[in-house]
């Protein structure tokens, strides 16, 4: 099985990246990508729980803008860690976080939820980069809402007067430095209607002309109608498709490998980067 997309307490998982590639070795998952949140803070310590049924896709998950403010997330699989250009702009995503969890605290606050910035900082794990999960994290503990979910479904989409956004790269600007790494570039759950806010199909083209590698169409955000409109796009303009389970432990429901990608999707992914960067024993 092959899962292209989770996360680690790197940023807003809830496994460290040791437990959670072991976990995957559980499940069966024999290819794992590794993507936190404008992070690559956690390779190091998964390749240290690397057996020979598991193989490792390094990347990070690229929180960007379109110009008309429409949040998109752009998977980066298979670049190089050490390129000075790509981790300027993930660090550069992560310095803005701060700033936009102080404005999102304060809307709460303004309208009498009893939350703080000290509060968020306590449901992170140590050195985690800061986002919405962690909010959400903090609310729970206050017993503002019940679960993670809830805290989204009501306080947190992107659609709610407490939701902020942050200064990020468009979508073509993120591909570019991506493949400047030599890396694979993945739009992460495009027509998610779950999360409030979906990218247009015709933004699919501009995109491509960026360097789009392929579409993250099997995901639980996206119905049955939605992966199959995303397909047909794929298939027009020759992208690969991938699923992904989008796992972030415990506090959302999503299941390490409730999708997948199909090998020979992986094998043309794999094929578009630079170099061969899977890390195995």
């Amino acid at each position: 099985m092959i899962d292209l997309h989770t996360h680690t307490t790197a940023s807003d998982g809830t496994d460290s990246p040791f437990a959670l590639v072991k976990k995957a070795l559980a499940t069966g998952v024999t290819i794992l990508g590794i993507t936190d949140h404008d992070s690559t803070a956690g390779w190091a310590e998964a390749i240290t729980a690397l057996q020979p049924q598991i193989q490792l896709v390094l990347g990070a998950e690229i929180s960007c803008l379109t110009t008309d403010g429409i949040s998109v997330h752009m998977l980066g699989l298979l670049f190089d860690g050490e390129d000075g250009q790509i981790q300027q702009m993930l660090s550069d995503s992560r310095d803005t976080r701060l700033p936009r969890m102080r404005k999102m605290v304060a809307l709460l606050q303004a309208d009498g939820f009893d939350i703080s910035l000290e509060d968020v900082y306590q449901a992170a794990p140590d050195q985690a980069t800061i986002g919405r999960p962690h909010l959400a994290d903090a609310l729970v503990a206050k017993k503002i809402v019940a679960t993670r979910d809830e805290a989204f479904a009501d306080l947190l989409h992107n659609e709610s007067k407490y939701y902020v956004t942050h200064a990020a790269p468009t979508p073509a600007d993120a591909i570019a430095t991506i493949k400047s790494a030599g890396g694979v570039a993945v739009i992460a759950h495009p027509f998610a209607s779950r999360r409030g806010q979906i990218l247009t199909a015709d933004l699919f083209q501009d995109l491509v002309a960026a360097g789009l590698d392929g579409i993250e169409v099997h995901h639980r955000d996206q119905n049955a109608a939605e992966q199959q409109v995303l397909t047909e796009i794929a298939r027009e303009l020759h992208l690969v498709t991938t699923g992904a389970s989008d796992y972030h432990g415990t506090g959302k429901l999503n299941s390490m490998a409730e999708n997948t990608t199909h090998p020979a999707q992986w094998e043309a992914l794999e094929a578009r980067a630079s170099a061969r960067r899977v890390v195995k024993l």
